[in-house]
């Protein structure tokens, strides 16, 4: 078994650097050749799986130098050959669920355990990204090793907890669990609040049904039209308490990575988390202005609740690391022109 030669390292090393994306391109394809309205859902869809692309093309591009050192040296080696096979895995677990029974069986396998069939049907997604995070930390581990895994927790992260709480809202659908749903009152009663602002009426209820579980129940009218109605029963999904709970893991792998202090940091949490919640109601008042003008269920109202109501939550989370780092790099070159100034004016007053 030869080295790399030395002409051909740097290109190599490229290749190797992109390849974690590569892996996954292909097995996001056969998908969207076969369920491509799956696309166009971030609620229990695969929109999601385009956002863990992009954060895991930020970490390479963020950390471009150190990942160019990697521990794939010989061509013919033991880890080169186990990488290309992790590199392949994504693409067989998608052929091996979607072709060859593997979904199928995890569905069949849900209904056996007394989940409904619709929630059974959503297992198998929510065990796609569960994979697909596992199999993204397994090609990081053979590229780099352990002590890169780090560098791409976020997107890791990101994809697995997806997972889970898609696999916990198919297993205890609506408001059945008290745990998570316990949270959802505060945030649909800001809602009716806001709602009430702009001039609509409001009837707030909360209660426990044998089906839906203990879920608010929100009914807002237009007083101008009586036309104009929506009520809706309110679960923690809806409510954006997944998206608080991805929003707090992810920062706080991000801040751990940073040198930023602990009190920024705790500043930083505290405002993020504060917009994340008001994101929240805006997207509990968005989907019942939608409905009052449209009906639901409807076209408009269907497609807000699966793909645009999450995206509110989404985009902000994975867009807030990007301002803290602005926002660092601007108070850097605002103590540095500071600095400066004090210098400039220190050495006239001493000539």
């Amino acid at each position: 078994m030869q080295n790399i030669p030395m002409m051909l390292k740097g290109k190599v090393n490229i290749l190797v650097i992109l390849l974690p994306v590569i892996s996954f391109i292909v097995p996001l394809l056969i998908l969207y050749s076969l369920y491509s309205y799956s696309f166009e859902q971030a609620y229990q869809g695969r929109t999601l799986h385009l956002f863990f692309l992009w954060l895991v093309s930020l970490e390479i591009i963020l950390n471009w130098e150190k990942l160019r050192k990697n521990k794939i040296n010989k061509l013919g080696s033991v880890r080169t050959i186990l990488l290309v096979i992790g590199l392949l895995f994504p693409t067989i677990y998608v052929i091996i669920g979607n072709y060859y029974g593997l979904n199928t069986a995890i569905e069949n396998l849900a209904m056996q355990n007394n989940v409904q069939e619709h929630w059974a049907l959503l297992i198998p997604l929510s065990f796609e990204y569960i994979v697909f995070a596992v199999l993204f930390g397994l090609i990081i581990l053979l590229t780099y090793g352990i002590e890169r895994l780090t560098d791409f927790s976020i997107p890791i992260f990101f994809s697995g907890i997806i997972g889970i709480l898609f696999t916990i809202d198919n297993l205890y659908p609506w408001g059945r669990l008290t745990p998570l749903q316990v949270f959802v009152p505060a945030t649909a009663t800001l809602a009716a609040k806001v709602l009430n602002l702009m001039g609509y009426q409001t009837v707030f209820s909360i209660g426990r049904d044998p089906y839906y579980g203990y879920m608010p129940y929100l009914i807002a009218r237009d007083p101008q039209n009586p036309f104009r109605i929506a009520a809706f029963g309110i679960a923690w999904p809806c409510a954006g308490i997944e998206s608080f709970i991805i929003y707090t893991v992810t920062i706080l792998l991000f801040l751990k990575k940073t040198n930023i202090s602990r009190v920024h940091m705790v500043i930083y949490f505290a405002i993020g988390a504060v917009v994340t919640y008001f994101v929240n109601v805006l997207r509990v008042v968005s989907i019942f202005l939608i409905a009052m003008d449209n009906g639901y269920p409807s076209p408009p109202a269907q497609q807000f609740h699966d793909f645009y109501g999450p995206l509110y939550s989404i985009a902000w989370i994975i867009s807030y690391p990007l301002i803290i780092i602005g926002s660092q790099i601007l108070w850097d070159k605002i103590k540095v022109g500071n600095q400066i100034k004090f210098l400039r004016s220190f050495r006239l007053r001493m000539s």
